[in-house]
Order: C-alpha cells, then structure tokens, then sequence
C-alpha cells in the first residue's frame, strides 16, 4: 500500500503525542545534458573517490541536499527542497548540520568545470552513489538529469536534518525548519523528520546503516572523539581487501572497517563486546529498541544481502527528493 505524505506526518505526529517513555558556487542553470557528458562526470568522481577516499564526506553531501526535502509543501518547484543542489550556496552550506561540508563541493568544482552542463544536483547525488558502490555497497539505479536551484533565495530554512542525540534540554530536533522535528523521543524525532520527507519506517533504518561507512567528528556534529585507533592515521581496511593510509586522521567510526560499505553496523550496534571507541548514539540504539524498527534492524544483522536490497531503495528515493528533471541526450 502505498502510504502518502499527509498520512505519515499524521503518524508520526499521533505517534509522539502517545509515547511516554561560505560556499559561493557557480550559479547556474541545468542545461540539456549528454549521457558522454554523465559518463565523463562519474569517471572524474571515481577518480577522486580512488585518490582520496572521500566517499563518506560525499554520501553526507548528498543526503543533505536532500535531505530537506517537505513532502507536504505544493508550492511551485524548488520551494518544497531536496535534490536540487541548494547545499551550494550561502545560506544553506553554513548551516549547523552542514559543517565541513563545503570542502566536499570544493572537492567536486572541478567536475562541475569539466562537464558544465551536468547538475550540480546531479554531481553531488552521483558521488554519493559511486562512493558507497566503490566501498563495496550496492550499485543503485540512479536517475541523472536534475535541475539546479539558481540562488541562494531557494534553500531550504534550517533545522530539516536530523539530531543523533538531544540537546540541552532533553530533546531531538527543533521548532525550526518547514516543520518542527523536535520530540523527546529518539524513535518519534527520526520519523518526523522521514516521514516529512514522505519515507517510512524501513528508509529510516536501512539509510542508518550508513554509518557504516565514515566517520563522527567533534568539529561538525558536535559528536565523537578527535581520533581513535581506527582513525589515527594507521591503515584501514578496504572494500578489495587491501589496506589504505591515505585519509585525513581523525573522528569517531561506527564499525571498524570504516571505508568498507556492509552490514557492519548493524551487527555492531547491538553487540555489547563490540570495542569503546566505535560510536553507539542514542539514535543508533533505538534502531534495535523500537518496535518498528526493530525487525528491519535485525533482519538487516542477519543478511547483507537484505540490507543491500532495501538500501539501494531507499538511497535511490532519497536521491530523487524534490528533484525536477530534464531528458538527458
């Protein structure tokens, strides 16, 4: 059945009401793009995935640009956000969620000035999906030919992320945004924020598995330590089985092989002898708690394949948040 916008915002809503427990990017439009043009954009991205291992800091990008996406909003495209490339300007890139991102668009200018007519939209959402495919994840079945925001009037209003864990004042989120997300409750701030998306219980959970891939560091989330023993300069595993040192020290991992894209995480999280400095967050934990996302949880621990297969679902839904899009060549 396929359940709408309204309805999940009205879940999740009824849902928390009854628990007790400086980027200044190029400014341009889309233009008609050639699949040459896509090919060359992904070769250039897969080159710079190979040199740096980026790929974490690439996923984030792109789920942050569509991340904003308000299901619930009618008003003419972009207004409602997501996948538009807004995450490019002032205000949007400095916004508190978004620290350290910049550097990861810097790290993309030079596709976008080799291959002008393709979408900054689209190479950030490409080099999400080559760095999690490169990392060992799943191949997902990306659509190419999206529409830039064109000014900085077209970003979304802070506060449509997520928190991993509450503030001050013992809860997640906030009042700001398209709509509030804030909520006592880890379980209830995840699905108002999803669900505002127009994504369910399953997307919540298999998009956290994620974290199976990168880092938390202190300077941007305000979460994890300043290094570990997984992430202080010395090698770590890649997704071919050899081993790399090439990547800036530094920040919390959730699982061990941090550059290698699996179902590590969710056999992590739950798992008590796992080591102390691997990260386990309040919206972590809840995964294995809650009653909804609980058996998604589980059957993700059990069967990579399983994770895979709804991962690159909801991956590809994400990707497509608030997109508008053109033919391509």
């Amino acid at each position: 059945m396929k359940i709408t916008c309204a309805s999940l915002l009205i879940a999740a809503i009824s849902g928390a009401q009854a628990f007790t427990s400086p980027h200044n990017a190029r400014a341009t439009t889309h233009l008609a793009v050639k699949q040459s043009d896509l090919d060359g954009a992904q070769n250039m991205i897969d080159g710079i995935l190979k040199e740096k291992n980026c790929g974490p800091v690439f996923v984030r990008l792109a789920w942050h640009d569509s991340g904003t996406h308000d299901c619930s909003i009618t008003q003419e495209w972009p207004k409602a956000g997501g996948a538009i490339g807004s995450i490019r300007f002032d205000p949007e890139i400095n916004h508190g969620a978004n620290a350290g991102l910049a550097g990861a668009v810097n790290l993309l200018e030079p596709v976008k000035e080799e291959y002008p007519d393709v979408s900054y939209a689209d190479i950030f959402q490409m080099a999400s999906a080559r760095g999690i495919a490169l990392a060992g994840g799943p191949e997902i079945d990306m659509k190419y030919g999206r529409v830039d925001a064109t000014s900085p009037d077209q970003c979304s209003p802070e506060g449509n992320l997520p928190d991993a864990e509450a503030g001050p004042e013992g809860k997640f989120g906030g009042a700001g945004g398209t709509a509030s997300t804030e909520d006592p409750a880890a379980e209830w701030h995840l699905r108002k924020v999803f669900y505002r998306m127009g994504l369910g219980d399953e997307d919540i959970v298999a998009l956290s598995g994620a974290h199976t891939f990168g880092r938390a560091y202190a300077d941007r989330s305000g979460l994890g330590a300043e290094k570990t023993k997984f992430t202080d300069g010395t090698v770590t595993k890649l997704a071919d089985g050899s081993t790399t040192d090439k990547y800036t020290p530094g920040g919390s991992p959730w699982v061990e092989d941090w550059l290698v894209f699996d179902n590590s995480y969710f056999t992590t999280i739950d798992d008590a002898s796992t080591d102390e400095e691997l990260l386990k967050l309040t919206s972590d934990k809840i995964l294995f708690k809650d009653a909804g996302f609980k058996p998604f949880a589980e059957k993700f621990a059990e069967s990579k394949d399983a994770f895979f297969e709804s991962y690159a679902r909801s991956h590809k839904a994400l990707s497509e948040l608030g997109s508008k899009f053109e033919d391509i060549e």
